[in-house]
Order: C-alpha cells, then structure tokens, then sequence
C-alpha cells in the first residue's frame, strides 16, 4: 500500500486510510512529506488568494469539507 502524509488534526482520515492498510505518516514540518506517495492537508494552511506552498512531487488532497470516507475515495483515484 501507500504511504501517506496526513495532517495531524486529521484523526478520522488517518484511522481510516489505516484501516485501508496504508502507511500514514503525520505532517509536522516540510520533512515529513519526504517519500510520502501523497499527502492530505486540512486545507487551514493555504493564504487568502487559495493558493498553498507545497514540498511533495505527488498528489495532494484537501480534505476540507470532505467527511473520511470521501478523503478515502480520493485517495483511491489519485493513487489508481
């Protein structure tokens, strides 16, 4: 499975992705993004314009407004 990077006040979609048998990886600073396959923001980082600093290669999901499930699901599109 992946290894994902998931903020840390995100505890409902990190014992989901789990649960999925991902390998979950909590986003303190930039360096823990390092060989995370993806990552999932809360979306309270970005600016006022929308836009956010990002240090990964690969996908990288807002999970604002999306329940655990629905984070879940994109996770599974993003990844194929």
């Amino acid at each position: 499975m992946a290894r994902i990077g998931v903020e840390e006040s995100l505890t409902d979609v990190k014992d989901a992705l789990m649960e999925m048998g991902h390998e979950v990886v909590d986003l303190r600073t930039s360096d823990d993004t390092a060989y995370c396959d993806c990552c999932i923001i809360s979306g309270q980082d970005k600016d006022m314009a929308g836009n956010s600093t990002t240090s990964i290669a690969g996908p990288v999901i807002n999970a604002q407004g999306n329940n655990a499930d629905e984070v879940c699901e994109m996770v599974k599109e993003k990844l194929g």
